[in-house]
């Protein structure tokens, strides 16, 4: 089968596009070689965590490459932090399609060069293979941490204070406003709904000085219910959610209707990428004032509680059952 006009080849993406992106990790030994090496400092353990992404199914395929690359890299950053995990390296596998030309990797490219200087990680190594569709991408994020100080699904206790970092359900609306599904607001609120769900924004700092205060954490990927329930069941406890302290963005409070859809995309629409974690009531004070020197706003959303799982209440403390509690593949 011929190339298709454009299509640079295997082996000049990676030597001429990709390479460059490992230009700065030494056990990358410049994409020469099958593997990478990495040496490790005493004491800490590697972190790993995968990620996958489909077009039509994780975004749209002719959203802009530059965002696709950052979204990719984000999200699997997202997986760090929540482990309070330092970013090391990653790993990258591309099946490209024909409308992925030279120009359209390089833009690609281009979008994971301006992240890997923001969020000072670089590209280990990979794959590249052509497919005859959908686009598809898997990034493999490798970060460290000290030994036995990684954060946890499975360390709440009754009784901890729940915190939820950023604010929720902004992505969601953002999806909602590109398919046309939202009611007209204001031109900046638009764009910044839309900007939320092309680049999540992963919280690594807070995480990592998280560490010695938090007594589990995850990043919100597929709803804040559905993921407070892994809590829930991996720590053996309950949680009360107050849908008055939900913290919302001024574009997400600008829209008009609050029902019970509204909410629904708010705890259960997935893809914020902020952090829920939990922390003793008597730590309430140093880890607000931490997050307020990091210039993070964080807010306490609930509370921990004898049950198996989350609850999410209103004002008055009647439980809310909505459609949908997050998001799933199956």
């Amino acid at each position: 089968m011929s190339k298709p006009k454009n299509d640079p080849g295997e082996f000049e993406v990676i030597k001429n596009i990709l390479s460059p992106l490992a230009a700065a990790m030494p056990g990358s030994l410049g994409l020469t070689d099958d593997a990478a090496l990495l040496d490790l400092q005493a004491g800490e353990q590697l972190v790993l965590t995968k990620d996958a992404m489909v077009a039509g199914v994780h975004f749209f395929a002719n959203d802009p490459p530059e965002y696709i690359a950052k979204k990719l890299l984000r999200t699997n950053l997202s997986d760090l932090a929540a482990m309070g995990a330092k970013p090391l390296g990653y790993l990258l596998a591309t099946a490209w399609t024909d409308a992925c030309d030279e120009q359209w990797i390089k833009n690609f490219a281009n979008g994971l060069k301006e992240d890997q200087e923001l969020f000072q990680i670089g590209l280990l190594g990979g794959d590249t293979v052509k497919t005859t569709g959908p686009l598809t991408l898997s990034l493999t994020a490798l970060g460290t941490v000290k030994i036995g100080k990684a954060l946890r699904r499975n360390g709440a206790k009754v009784g901890d204070l729940l915190y939820v970092s950023g604010t929720l359900g902004d992505s969601a609306l953002g999806l909602q406003s590109l398919l046309g599904q939202l009611p007209p607001v204001q031109q900046d609120h638009t764009e910044y709904l839309q900007n939320r769900y092309y680049l999540p924004q992963p919280r690594l700092n807070l995480a990592q000085s998280l560490v010695d205060l938090a007594t589990s954490c995850l990043d919100i990927s597929d709803g804040l219910l559905a993921d407070m329930g892994h809590v829930c069941t991996q720590s053996n406890v309950g949680a009360i959610i107050h849908r008055n302290r939900i913290p919302l963005s001024k574009a997400a409070s600008s829209l008009p209707e609050k029902g019970k859809e509204f909410w629904d995309s708010i705890v259960g629409g997935g893809d914020d990428y902020e952090l829920a974690f939990t922390v003793p009531a008597a730590k309430k004070t140093q880890v607000e004032n931490l997050a307020k020197d990091a210039g993070e706003i964080i807010t306490h959303i609930g509370e921990m509680t004898l049950g198996d799982a989350p609850v999410f209440v209103d004002e008055i403390g009647q439980e809310i059952h909505l459609p949908k509690t997050g998001w799933t593949h199956f």
